[in-house]
């Protein structure tokens, strides 16, 4: 995988509309010179950026985006979660805690609103577009993905989450978080991430829930609901995800509907789509418990793999 930094973000916008147009027109299944014209590319061109980026041809890419496959990894991932329980494992998340801890604000730091927290700020490149990630002390406080160039605007965003805090931009206080999260080359050598969230604590539950869910894996808004002993609250469930303010960290992109449609996403319904099948694209096929332990932390939410194309 490329480090983080040499992403464009041009790059990925022109990824997602060829993933878009190849969603939209897959009843006529066009082919690659028409998909690669759609975006201002020759086919040369967007073949060898396409594959340069999700490590597959633009042609299976779309296989993992079917109604049919969310379904199975639906299936799939219900039955790893089961099987962690079964083999009394404190909890799914167990097989994370090396790797991302949630570390929850008191009730009066929440009302506080940052008071004497310094947050500083980085805006950076990924292979999902453009990120703002701001950090503590204490940990990563929020990751979201821009859908502007404006920055002043993303910054305000921020300040408005953390009213009382003191905020610095400061992109070499980030630069290495980035590298961290989205290249695949320093998994072995990081220490575990900590993220450091406000919220209700039925909001904290289903963020903690969602870092069970393994790379790769798909589950449901009801899914989620079960796992946080609330079966009948799948709407509340949807509207924590939906304050998620770690993206991709907390993995609430993961989550879909019941009938394997994708549902919404707070950066963007393109954005959950193209994450999707990239995860999926990098997943081994058939994995185990028994292979998870072995290899460490393949199910890390972070993981990424060279393994051959599934």
């Amino acid at each position: 995988m490329q480090n983080a930094s040499v992403y464009a973000s041009e790059d990925y916008h022109r990824i997602a509309r060829a993933i878009a147009f190849m969603r939209q027109h897959h009843l006529n299944q066009p082919n690659l010179a028409t998909v690669a014209q759609h975006i201002g590319l020759s086919e040369y061109h967007f073949q060898r950026l396409f594959t340069q980026w999700a490590g597959i041809s633009p042609k299976r890419f779309l296989q993992y985006l079917t109604v049919e496959y969310a379904k199975s990894k639906i299936t799939q991932t219900k039955s790893l979660l089961d099987l962690t329980l079964d083999v009394r494992l404190s909890s799914p998340g167990r097989l994370h805690d090396l790797f991302v801890n949630l570390e929850a604000m008191s009730p009066g730091e929440f009302k506080a609103g940052g008071a004497g927290l310094q947050i500083r700020y980085g805006i950076h490149d990924t292979p999902f577009g453009t990120s703002l990630i701001a950090t503590t002390t204490r940990g990563i406080c929020n990751l979201y993905f821009l859908d502007t160039t404006d920055e002043q605007a993303a910054a305000q965003r921020l300040r408005l989450a953390w009213k009382n805090a003191e905020i610095i931009r400061d992109e070499q206080a980030t630069q290495s978080l980035c590298d961290l999260i989205f290249n695949s080359e320093t998994l072995s050598e990081q220490k575990p991430l900590t993220l450091l969230v406000k919220g209700t604590n039925f909001q904290i539950q289903v963020w903690r829930a969602l870092l069970t869910l393994p790379f790769g894996a798909i589950a449901t808004y009801q899914s989620i609901a079960q796992m946080v002993a609330r079966p009948t609250a799948a709407r509340a469930v949807g509207n924590a995800i939906g304050k998620n303010p770690i993206g991709y960290l907390i993995p609430c992109h993961r989550v879909i509907r019941e009938s394997g449609e994708l549902g919404g996403y707070g950066w963007g319904v393109e954005r959950k789509t193209v994450m999707l099948g990239w995860e999926a694209s990098r997943t081994i096929c058939g994995t185990t418990l028994a292979g998870i332990e072995r290899s460490n932390g393949v199910n890390h939410p972070l993981q990424t793999t060279s393994e051959p194309n599934t």
